[in-house]
């Protein structure tokens, strides 16, 4: 029995290890200060944010919520971040992503690799209210964050205001707060071009000449 326990114990330890890539697997958006921003800081704040905004989802379990927060992106660790602007339609990154999962929880113990894959399917399919809520904020992160972070010159600020819409427009309790992101997505289109951090300097940044079409927008939206 301890040699068991030992064994699955060793086992989540290297998880954990392995999960340790969220935090040097850089997204699209920079910080205020100029620098990439990582996923496991992505995520960090998106449970913050559920935290903060607990009091407007009075009918959810704040548990699960949470949960889908810390494991949403979790494939990131294995397969890294792809810009939604650089998504294309036919790329199959879920299916990549729930490769990459699996790999990454294969040497858990049986039941909590089950938990938390059924965890990230249920997100991905924005199969309950819980999952349908964090899909929005998750988009509503992003978008913060784009509009706070000293970005890479020409940052394509103007494709946040469809990214995501269905999902937010999906949960009636977020419509205020995409409504004031919105706002200051169109501050920072409007505002004079400022000195940003060098372009090189972001391996997954992206610009004006990436833009995609109303269409392909639609069928990112994971």
């Amino acid at each position: 029995m301890v040699r068991n326990m030992d064994a699955q114990l060793a086992g989540r330890l290297r998880f954990l290890q392995a999960a340790e890539a969220l935090k040097y697997t850089l997204r699209s958006g920079h910080s205020s200060t100029g620098r990439p921003e990582s996923t496991a800081e992505h995520s960090w704040r998106l449970c913050l944010m559920a935290l903060v905004f607990e009091d407007r989802f009075t009918d959810l379990d704040m548990k699960k919520v949470l949960s889908l927060c810390v494991i949403h992106d979790l494939a990131e660790a294995v397969v890294g971040d792809v810009p939604a602007v650089l998504q294309h339609a036919g790329d199959d990154k879920e299916e990549a992503e729930r490769e990459g999962l699996r790999q990454l929880l294969e040497g858990l113990d049986p039941a909590l690799a089950g938990r938390i894959g059924a965890l990230w399917e249920e997100y991905v399919a924005a199969a309950t209210p819980e999952a349908r809520a964090v899909k929005a904020m998750d988009k509503c992160e992003t978008i913060m964050q784009h509009n706070q972070g000293l970005n890479v010159p020409g940052f394509d600020y103007g494709f946040n205001l469809d990214y995501g819409r269905g999902h937010t427009d999906a949960v009636p309790e977020l419509a205020a707060l995409r409504a004031l992101l919105d706002d200051g997505t169109r501050a920072r289109m409007a505002a004079p071009a400022a000195a940003g951090v060098p372009a090189q300097s972001c391996e997954n940044g992206y610009h004006q000449g990436s833009m995609k079409t109303r269409e392909e927008k639609e069928t990112d939206e994971h």
